[in-house]
C-alpha cells in the first residue's frame, strides 16, 4: 500500500519535470524562425547544408509523431554534406556540369545520387509536412 500511494505521489512529479515536448518543440521552432528564413532565402546552392545545425535541434526537440520526417530530411542533407565532403568539395561552388578537376566519376555518381535523393518526392513531402506541422500546431511557419 505504501509503494502505491509513493508511486501515486511520484507520477505528477515526475511528469511536471520536463516540458511538454510539443511546446519546447515551438519554441525552438520560434527561435530558429529567423535564422533559418535568413539562411534559406539567400539561396545558395548550400543553403541547406548551412542550416543543418538548426534542423539538427528541430529534429532534437520534435514530437514523436514528426521524427520519421525530420529523420528523412536531415538524413538526406547530411549524406549530400558527406558526399560533397568526402569528394572535397565546397557545396557553395560545386557545378555539376563542371566539376572541380580531382572529382572522379564515383564521387560524382555519389554527389548526384545524394543531390536526387534530397529532391525526391519522399523528401519533398517530409519538409512539406513539417511544414505544416509548424503552421498547425505551433502555429508559425518554419521560416518567415
Amino acid at each position: 500500500m505504501r509503494r502505491l500511494l509513493v508511486a501515486a505521489l511520484l507520477v505528477p512529479l515526475l511528469s511536471g519535470c520536463g516540458g511538454d515536448p510539443k511546446d519546447d518543440y515551438c519554441d525552438a521552432v520560434k527561435d530558429h524562425q529567423t535564422e533559418l528564413s535568413d539562411i534559406v532565402s539567400t539561396g545558395k546552392p548550400d543553403a541547406l547544408i548551412n542550416a543543418l545545425d538548426i534542423f539538427h535541434d528541430l529534429q532534437d526537440k520534435a514530437p514523436g509523431d514528426i521524427t520519421d520526417e525530420w529523420q528523412q530530411v536531415v538524413g538526406r542533407i547530411e549524406a549530400l554534406r558527406d558526399a560533397l565532403d568526402d569528394a572535397d568539395v565546397d557545396p557553395a561552388t560545386y557545378d555539376r556540369d563542371n566539376p572541380p578537376e580531382g572529382v572522379t566519376a564515383e564521387q560524382q555518381a555519389r554527389i548526384d545520387a545524394a543531390a536526387k535523393e534530397l529532391g525526391s518526392g519522399t523528401t519533398l513531402r517530409a519538409l512539406q509536412d513539417l511544414g505544416q506541422q509548424a503552421r498547425d500546431v505551433c502555429k508559425t511557419p518554419l521560416t518567415l
